[in-house]
């Protein structure tokens, strides 16, 4: 498939107003990407590429790597293919007024930078020389490159294979290029529409081939031209749903549902070595829990960070016949955000290939505890949770344990679908010397009894859980009740920041406060049509040593979108925790509310900007105040 294309097509769906046209349309354009007849004649198989791209990724969620390019580069990458007389600061300049680097990207005249660099040839350039028209397959090639880039002149090779992308680019392929490589779509597709149509393009099962028409202008859709309405049956769109889930890869899934149907989809399981998203707890009581479940599942609400482990044994007979597992796949510890961390935590890594026997992968916390073994705060557990270096030297100073409290998968059996308490009896079978304790409780007391030991441990509280649950990634639903005591902090992710003054005028000295203007939200990062945007609560100075300003401007400073006299515009990557006296409401700030005395508490190292509080909860905790 043409670049170009895919191109036309984003334009056409950022223009579409009405949720269903949209899912027609993006399942219309999956059904031509995969088809090699409908993408251009060739034998390119562009669908899971494509699938990706719509939700601006390269990569599937659960895969480590990053094209690790920030606004700075693309901003220079831009104004390098749009010819000696442009800057990147012009390109900046131009990106304050219109708000948007793919709106900034499509207003330059790109192709006249001609000669052996305008087309690369080099590590992750696209083109190698040719000038023919872009394809879906060239872009991804060259993107994987960029992110495979490494050392010592790498963000020089990279800043090379961007202009040789946008060189060759037409107004509409560089809007979408630079919305795509910074991760910022702004086509009103996300996740759930994406979803909704692959069972429309693929499983809808009328005997017509989805796309017939070819043009994407939603003709196949069901009923009339004036009330369009989605084919697929609930039932489909429940196999994709699963198929997400134990994958986190779109673009897998596409495949999977139009080669393999119901079946196929049904069929995927859980893969050891493939993160998953955690499952979600929301706030609630004693009283709620017991009202829902009748009997109720209490553990430790342990005051640490979540990691998911998987593992299989370097002797396990039978990881061949595991298709799930990776024989001698070495302990591998992944964050609530699927990222690698398993070099940070070496003690987490070396007590799960010294106690566990069988391929595993596992739920817990990550706890900093003392000499005793009695909790330590959370802030202690994020000294070590992403450190790169002087790990051994973190390692003497923090001493973390692991607190397991459900086993997903065990010695090749998935167990997504089984009750909580058939789990935590595996999971007490393959580590039980890390097992969390899991009691049955029917009446308030005793949860009250068992709240009060937690507390008295040192612990954040109770976890209330429907011990009849299944496990079901990234979800955020009641059957997982997280019970503590009455903490004033927030989850916000900071879009802004001022300079210091006086001996921090080199720092961030002030930051701007936003929370998700959508709903609960799912623990993903989330489109902005879909609750991804973010509404203002608040600026946050105090709290912070000069050492925590330090880092945290080091962390920010790739993230910067525009900046204008001492302020700044960041994008919405970075999540910190802030403490507050009280929440009022307030016409200053885009959400309605302010926070009264907010400081800071910590980076939440764990959380990605899809975990951010929301202006719904804010509003509870507001109300619930008055």
């Amino acid at each position: 498939m043409e670049f170009a294309a895919l191109a036309e097509q984003a334009e056409r769906l950022a223009a579409e107003a009405a949720d269903i046209e949209t899912t027609i349309r993006v399942a219309n354009l999956l059904a031509a990407a995969g088809s090699s007849t409908a993408a251009g004649g060739d034998d390119t198989d562009d669908l899971a590429t494509v699938t990706r791209f719509l939700l601006g990724r390269v990569f599937p969620a659960h895969d480590a790597r990053t094209l690790d390019i920030g606004p700075a580069l693309c901003r220079e990458a831009i104004a390098r293919a749009a010819g000696p007389n442009v800057t990147a600061d012009d390109v900046e300049e131009r990106l304050a007024e219109r708000g948007e680097i793919g709106a900034v990207a499509s207003e330059f005249e790109f192709g006249g930078q001609r000669g052996l660099a305008a087309f690369g040839g080099g590590d992750g350039s696209a083109g190698g020389g040719s000038v023919e028209s872009l394809t879906v397959a060239e872009v991804d090639d060259a993107l994987r490159g960029v992110a495979a880039t490494a050392g010592d002149g790498s963000e020089s090779r990279k800043l090379d294979a961007l202009f040789g992308l946008f060189n060759r680019c037409s107004s509409a392929e560089s809007k979408l290029l630079a919305r795509l490589v910074l991760g910022e779509m702004r086509i009103g597709v996300g996740e759930g529409t994406v979803r909704d149509a692959v069972a429309e393009a693929f499983l809808a099962g009328d005997g017509d081939a989805p796309g017939e028409s070819g043009d994407g202008n939603g003709d196949r859709a069901g009923g009339d031209a004036d009330d369009p309405a989605l084919r697929a049956s609930d039932e489909a769109v429940a196999a994709v749903a699963g198929a997400l889930q134990v994958t986190n890869d779109y673009g897998h899934v596409a495949t999977l549902a139009r080669d393999g149907g119901l079946d196929g989809l049904r069929d995927e399981g859980l893969a050891v070595g493939r993160p998953v998203q955690a499952m979600l707890a929301q706030a609630g009581t004693a009283t709620d829990a017991l009202d829902a479940f009748g009997e109720v599942a209490v553990e430790t609400k342990f005051d640490g960070a979540r990691v998911q482990v998987h593992y299989v044994p370097a002797n396990d007979d039978g990881a061949g016949d595991d298709a799930s597992a990776a024989a001698g796949l070495g302990p591998r510890l992944y964050s609530r955000n699927m990222d690698d961390v398993t070099d940070a935590l070496p003690e987490i890594a070396e007590c799960i290939e010294d106690r566990v026997s069988v391929p595993v992968i596992l739920d817990g916390e990550v706890v900093a505890v003392d000499e005793e073994g009695d909790p330590l705060p959370f802030q202690e557990v994020l000294r070590r949770f992403r450190r790169k270096h002087d790990v051994d030297r973190m390692r003497d100073e923090v001493t973390l344990r692991l607190d397991a409290f459900d086993c997903l998968h065990a010695d090749g059996e998935d167990l997504l679908d089984e009750p909580l308490r058939v789990r935590h009896d595996r999971l007490v079978e393959v580590l039980p010397d890390a097992a969390a304790v899991l009691e049955l409780a029917s009446d308030a007391d005793d949860i009250a009894a068992a709240e009060e030991a937690a507390l008295d441990a040192g612990h954040e509280g109770v976890m209330l859980k429907n011990p009849e649950a299944t496990y079901t990634p990234g979800d955020r639903g009641r059957d997982w009740l997280k019970r503590k005591p009455d903490v004033e902090t927030l989850d916000a992710v900071v879009v802004g920041a001022e300079w210091g003054e006086g001996r921090r005028a080199e720092l961030f000295g002030t930051f701007l406060l936003g929370v998700r203007s959508g709903g609960e939200g799912t623990g993903a990062n989330t489109n902005e049509a879909e609750g991804g945007e973010f509404a203002a609560i608040g600026k946050v100075a105090t709290g912070l040593t000069d050492e925590e300003l330090a880092d945290l401007t080091t962390r920010l400073e790739p993230h910067v979108v525009s900046e204008t006299g001492t302020e700044i515009t960041l994008r919405p990557e970075v999540v910190i925790e802030v403490g507050y006296e009280e929440i009022q409401t307030s016409p200053t700030y885009s959400s309605g509310y302010a926070l009264r005395f907010p400081r800071f508490v910590a980076v939440r190292e764990d959380k990605s900007v899809g975990d951010a509080d929301s202006v719904a909860r804010i509003a509870r905790l507001a109300d619930d105040a008055g």
